[in-house]
């Protein structure tokens, strides 16, 4: 633990780890360390909703070539590839115990057989690129009946687009401290081409 909070604190840099040591959540920092571990990114920028982060983000998705400016000012727009649309049911798949299972209309792999599978493919996924911390929240900020959520990401054009499914919670996260549970997600945009696509579709994957 003391060896990935040390090697996390180097990829953040003092600015960022003071956002993370903040929110007081060893578990959340575990997490992320875990993360950068497994996807050993050149840097971590931790973004923490203020205006000046929010706008780093989205400009940061021009910059990178994820998204293209429109001329209307503050628009963008971007494209996926043909194989790399989100809601493939044919790659994703339900990480079961072995004493548990569910419906057969279900992909589903033992747990631990799948994370293998899962992390094979996220070493040093990230190599040469930021990844991207984000809190949100599913639902109205400080709601019981929202979920906290964690992600971990390469890709600006998805944090990015965080802010159009979630509500940013940062600020929700370090006045709560310990979250009960905390929906966390680690993603990887992959190998791209010089127009910023995926290109090894074959390996796309998405486990729940």
């Amino acid at each position: 633990m003391k060896e990935n909070t040390k090697l996390l604190q180097t990829k953040c840099g003092q600015e960022n780890y003071d956002k993370l040591l903040a929110l007081d959540n060893p578990t959340l920092l575990d997490f992320i360390a875990r993360c950068n571990k497994l996807c050993n990114p050149e840097r971590i920028f931790v973004c923490s909703d203020s205006p000046e982060d929010i706008a780093y983000v989205r400009q940061q998705a021009v910059l990178s070539g994820e998204e293209k400016p429109l001329k209307i000012s503050g628009h963008t727009y971007h494209f996926d590839g043909m194989q790399d649309q989100g809601r493939d049911r044919e790659v994703t798949k339900y990480l079961v115990p072995k004493s548990d299972s569910l419906s057969k209309a279900l992909k589903q792999i033992e747990r631990e057989e799948g994370l293998q599978e899962i992390k094979g493919l996220l070493k040093d996924a990230m190599q040469g690129r930021t990844m991207i911390v984000r809190f949100l929240s599913l639902g109205p900020t400080n709601s019981v009946f929202s979920i906290p959520c964690l992600q971990c990401t390469d890709s600006w054009y998805v944090a990015h687009s965080e802010d159009l499914l979630y509500r940013p919670a940062y600020e929700m996260f370090r006045q709560r401290k310990a979250q009960d549970e905390t929906f966390c997600i680690l993603h990887s945009a992959g190998k791209m081409n010089e127009n910023m696509i995926s290109i090894e579709s074959d390996k796309k994957r998405i486990a729940q």
